[in-house]
């Protein structure tokens, strides 16, 4: 999908035509280009609400799938390096924990009508992989110590 930008200063100077733009262009969407703070994207209430609902339906379909059979569980951990390249980072049971954690996110996530959740949950699996791709950090990870190192100060403390 090909979304047109606008800069934020001809939305304001030129709404009508814009806005006129925004409903001639492909996917409904514009990509609105600011200085001095996030770019926004303007789109549809209609087009939001489409892709909404077909993001939702895939998510559910998705998840029943992974609930009734071991088999599509079996798929999934074999096709996400496709998905995801540095799982090869991760041992088996790892990538086959990141599945059952990402589904169970999305199904949360799908219900609240908030996909954060799930980002959050694929970035930290990633950080993860990139930790034990790490030869250095990763023998230092492996290293079992029965050694108390004591409270952890906040990240705030000096």
């Amino acid at each position: 999908m090909t979304v047109h930008e606008v800069s934020f200063s001809d939305l304001q100077l030129h709404g009508k035509a814009t806005v006129e733009r925004l409903r001639k262009s492909p996917g409904q969407s514009l990509l609105v280009r600011r200085r001095d703070a996030e770019d926004l994207l303007l789109t549809t209430a209609a087009r939001a609400e489409l892709e909404h609902k077909a993001a939702s339906v895939t998510t559910r379909m998705f998840i029943a799938l992974m609930q009734r059979d071991p088999k599509v569980r079996e798929l999934v951990t074999d096709v996400l390096p496709d998905v995801f390249p540095w799982v090869a980072f991760l041992s088996r049971e790892e990538v086959q924990e990141f599945v059952l954690e990402l589904v169970s996110t999305m199904r949360a996530a799908e219900s609240l009508d908030n996909p954060a959740p799930v980002v959050q949950v694929i970035d930290s699996w990633r950080h993860t992989a990139e930790v034990l791709a790490d030869p250095v950090l990763a023998e230092i990870l492996s290293t079992e110590t029965d050694a108390d190192l004591g409270t952890v100060p906040h990240p705030d403390a000096s």
